[in-house]
């Protein structure tokens, strides 16, 4: 087991990390930068650096700083959590060269389904169903990207192949548009991912958003942990997640997980990672892979009784699984709303000090969250400031139980997103399930 990590991350899911670390009997070195020296798991962890000023460039971004305070600290491995370096293969591959384990895949199992061309060829060799489209970059030949649009059928997406967090995609209704769409889709992903590589896919109209946690260790041993819905989002950003998705069967949900579990076997794959899937019409779609711990890992967490982030760390020390498949059995419903410092209203970010803060309790109730009465939420980050998830024995008594936590909890001093999430859960089509991709879009009217 290792001994001692560097957790390269901040907020809840340092805390996170940290806890898991202290169950396991691991010592903790939290990094910061100058605007964090407060936060919660910095004061917990074992020992903790400074590793630059606010800027996430200077600090959270920088490798050879997190890399000198596992040196300078005698650590043996680095949890990068999510965002941030997560899903750098660099990152990935400098810590193992410097002789760390990096707590997640292998660096070239990044590379490979952090291009999200080469990840769609890799799931298609697995047997993964993926969306019709262009099967790899589309070329220099007009009237040849024409007739493939043609053959997929309009309306067409055209996404950047380094794309990610709904950035780089442009939707295409008709021929007439299609050539500048792809030329303007080229330039924004050569100014924002150094990647002008895009690829073109069917677009389907009214899909749900729906994802299969996966666990692979580097003895070959590689499980699913069922599906969650994520469908509940603004601007591509997911706002709700629960498991399992309503209206997923048994047999569909075995069927599509054990093809996951193939495929990480297929491709080395060691750690936690997610598959994203578009779902229509009773088809699942491969549109991506996570390569990391999932913010909405609770919600999988509660319904299988796995601490994702106790495999993780067991993994990164050598072991094997701790579970087999016929060893998951999913138990209840489980509900997740991301709590975000911004005006429920506007979306307008709200840094500022948190003048009082009460997290609710009670059967099924958890709060991922490193808020506490007097912390100043700082403005040069990401806006999510926790993590409210309930579970019960049905997904009504979840949806129930989240209602009362929503009611229960208090942060004050800051603007919040709580009334937002409490309009969402009284919502009939909300309550109903099933809901698709948009529906939180055109229920604000963006």
């Amino acid at each position: 087991m290792l001994d001692k990590i560097v957790i390269a991350n901040r907020g809840e899911i340092a805390l996170r990390i940290l806890r898991a670390c202290k169950e396991l009997g691991i010592k903790t070195v939290a990094v910061h930068s100058t605007a964090d020296h407060s936060q919660k798991h910095v004061r917990l962890a074992d020992e903790s650096v400074c590793i630059g000023p606010p800027s996430s460039t200077e600090s959270y971004l920088n490798i050879p700083a997190i890399i000198s305070a596992a040196e300078v600290t005698d650590a043996m491995g680095i949890h990068p959590g999510y965002g941030f370096l997560s899903e750098n293969a660099d990152f990935a591959e400098r810590v193992e060269q410097s002789g760390f384990s990096f707590i997640g895949p292998k660096a070239e199992t990044i590379r490979i389904m952090g291009d999200k061309v080469a990840a769609i060829k890799a799931m298609k060799k697995a047997g993964v169903p993926t969306v019709p489209g262009s099967d790899g970059p589309i070329g220099k030949d007009d009237k040849k990207t024409i007739a493939i649009a043609a053959k997929i059928g309009y309306p067409v997406i055209i996404k950047a192949s380094g794309g990610g967090g709904g950035r780089g995609m442009r939707v295409v209704h008709s021929e007439a548009t299609l050539i500048h769409s792809i030329a303007m889709t080229k330039t924004e992903a050569a100014n924002t991912f150094n990647n002008d590589v895009v690829y073109m896919e069917k677009y389907l109209e009214n899909p749900r958003h729906i994802e299969i946690q996966v666990i692979a260790d580097e003895h070959g041993n590689a499980i699913h942990l069922g599906e969650r819905d994520c469908s509940m989002q603004r601007r591509h950003q997911k706002v709700v997640e629960e498991a399992p998705a309503p209206g997923i069967s048994v047999a569909l949900r075995s069927k599509i997980g054990e093809r996951c579990a193939k495929a990480c076997q297929d491709i080395g794959y060691r750690g936690a990672g997610t598959f994203e899937f578009l779902y229509e019409n009773g088809e699942f779609y491969f549109i991506e892979m996570n390569t990391r711990v999932q913010v909405e890992h609770p919600v999988t967490e509660m319904i299988t009784g796995v601490d994702i982030v106790r495999e993780q760390l067991r993994i990164a020390s050598g072991m094997e699984l701790s579970y087999k498949q016929k060893d998951i059995k999913i138990k209840g419903h489980s509900i997740e709303c991301r709590i975000n410092a911004e005006d429920a209203k506007t979306f307008i970010p709200s840094p500022g000090k948190i003048t009082t803060y009460h997290a609710p309790g009670g059967v099924g109730v958890r709060v991922d969250s490193h808020l506490y009465t007097g912390y100043s939420v700082p403005p040069h980050y990401d806006s999510m400031i926790g993590k409210l998830i309930t579970h019960g024995e049905t997904r009504e008594i979840a949806i129930a139980r989240m209602r009362t936590a929503l009611d229960e909890m208090v942060i004050e001093g800051i603007n919040s997103n709580l009334d937002l999430h409490r309009d969402i859960i009284r919502d009939g089509t909300f309550i109903t399930g099933g809901m698709n991709i948009h529906y939180l879009e055109k229920k604000l009217d963006l």
